[in-house]
């Protein structure tokens, strides 16, 4: 079984995540440019204040998962307190290009219940993920980053989920306590931009050794 380990740290600093987590053993990462949306009431709990981020996801095995995360907690006591988040998300399938097989494991699932945390991913169209977090905060959320995306499909494709997947998209990450995601969800449902139907979507993971990264 594989886990992705997700950190959320200001821009140009991707980097140097990955390469603590290189000299743990992983065989790579990715890093995804956003921005963060946090008010500065929330930044003890987060770390992510209005600035361009850098999303690193990093696939390891099970087996060096907690040599990955410890470098990288360890790496970030060298950055200023509040430096950013690390969180961890079950991989049940892993496909690498240029190999056919895969790994496809469900085993652990039943341990992820009692997490603390939820990661809320919610797509809508662009401009609107702005209006997404401000109703997520009045329902309870600390903050969030936002992601430009945008559909690959041709006009008159078939839609995502019922989405026109054209146009530009906005990809709200939350990452909430989980005995808010339920009022969060039903508060970003409520808003005008998601009464039209295939104006949005919104899907959740349950969050795994949600830490705070920099100094303590």
């Amino acid at each position: 079984m594989f886990k992705s380990i997700i950190c959320i740290v200001p821009h140009n600093q991707g980097e140097f995540i990955n390469e603590a987590a290189l000299q743990a053993g992983a065989s790579g990462g990715s890093i995804i440019m956003g921005r963060g949306t946090a008010s500065n009431s929330v930044l003890q709990l987060l770390g992510l204040g209005d600035t361009s981020k850098d999303i690193t996801y990093n696939i390891v095995d099970n087996q060096i998962e907690e040599k990955v995360r410890t470098a990288i907690y360890n790496a970030s006591q060298t950055k200023k307190a509040h430096f950013g988040v690390m969180f961890s998300l079950n991989v049940d399938t892993f496909i690498r290009s240029g190999n056919n097989s895969k790994n496809s494991d469900s085993k652990g699932a039943e341990n992820m219940n009692k997490n603390e945390y939820e990661m809320l991913n919610i797509i809508v169209n662009k401009g609107y993920a702005e209006d997404a977090m401000a109703a997520a905060r009045k329902a309870g959320a600390g903050g969030g980053t936002i992601i430009n995306a945008r559909g690959t499909a041709k006009e008159g494709d078939a839609k995502f989920f019922g989405i026109n997947i054209v146009p530009e998209k906005e990809m709200l990450i939350i990452l909430a306590p989980s005995d808010k995601k339920d009022d969060i969800i039903n508060a970003i449902k409520s808003l005008p931009c998601f009464s039209e139907a295939g104006s949005g979507i919104i899907f959740c993971s349950e969050v795994q050794d949600f830490t705070l990264l920099g100094k303590n």
